[in-house]
């Protein structure tokens, strides 16, 4: 299978887009169905495979991937030294955290964290933390400005 870029990824307005519906059984009735209590964790870590596969820049080209993919619109809110805070929303995150309170947004806090550390060249971590009333998720991701990584 060839990679793609993003400016080759399918936007929703694509007629050959994946139905939500179809994109929601895989994620949230398929993936736990075959990765059981350790769904969360798996995913995270997939988030930051899928990151490797496709290194972004800038944290705009990241940004960018995450509209392209369907993952909604990504914005930042904060930025500290050692910190930044990002904000998730869509009509899917909506609904997503609306009919299944159980959600998880791991897979996206892995490739954020990934992207992150590819980006700042130090060890980053990232965490979820859904906001039911809003209909978004925030995303806290921390770096460690002493803990260089080395990429091969």
């Amino acid at each position: 299978m060839s990679e793609i870029t993003t400016s080759e990824q399918k936007t929703e307005s694509d007629p050959l887009a994946v139905p939500a519906f179809g994109y929601e059984l895989i994620r949230e009735v398929l993936l736990p169905e075959l990765l059981g209590k350790d769904t969360a964790e798996i995913l995270y870590w997939a988030g930051k495979r899928l990151a490797r596969k496709y290194p972004l820049s800038t944290l705009d080209e990241t940004i960018r991937f995450f509209r392209d993919a369907g993952w909604g619109t990504l914005s930042i809110k904060e930025e500290s030294r050692r910190e930044m805070v990002l904000e998730l929303s869509s009509e899917l995150i909506s609904s997503r955290l609306k009919n299944n309170p159980n959600t998880t947004f791991q897979l996206e806090a892995g490739f954020i964290a990934q992207q992150m550390e590819h980006q700042k060249k130090v060890t980053t971590e990232a965490f979820e933390h859904p906001n039911k009333k809003s209909a978004k998720i925030m995303f806290t991701i921390k770096w460690d400005k002493s803990d260089p990584v080395c990429e091969f």
